[in-house]
């Protein structure tokens, strides 16, 4: 292959790369847990600060089954590193699987389930 071609294509390459991780966010979400008055969630954000959507949706467990009984939501803005987010809502006493997802640009980055016991 001609070094001219090489470098064309060394660039493109780049260009590609560069394009497809634009505005890009790595976050992992941690775990969950309700205390009076919402739900706090931890991220950690590996990117650049950056805001975003926190969705939950919340389902009762009882007798093997599930039943949606809220959907909590707030914005956040992201630092790099740990995040404590709380997302507001009440719930009663019971056995509950919160499906958290984090939302940027109206597309969702990450989501997780996680279980919890309000007591």
């Amino acid at each position: 292959m001609p070094s001219g071609a090489r470098y064309i294509l060394i660039c493109c390459l780049a260009l590609l790369m560069a394009v497809l991780l634009a505005g890009c966010i790595s976050v992992n979400i941690g775990e969950a847990r309700y205390s009076d008055g919402g739900v706090t969630v931890l991220i950690s954000n590996t990117g650049e600060p950056t805001d975003a959507y926190i969705q939950i949706t919340v389902y009762a467990i009882k007798e093997l089954h599930q039943t949606e009984v809220a959907v909590f939501n707030t914005s956040v803005a992201l630092q790099k590193g740990e995040n404590s987010v709380v997302v507001p809502g009440q719930l009663e006493p019971g056995n509950y699987k919160l499906y958290v997802y984090l939302i940027q640009n109206h597309e969702r980055r990450a989501a997780v389930i996680r279980d919890i016991v309000v007591s």
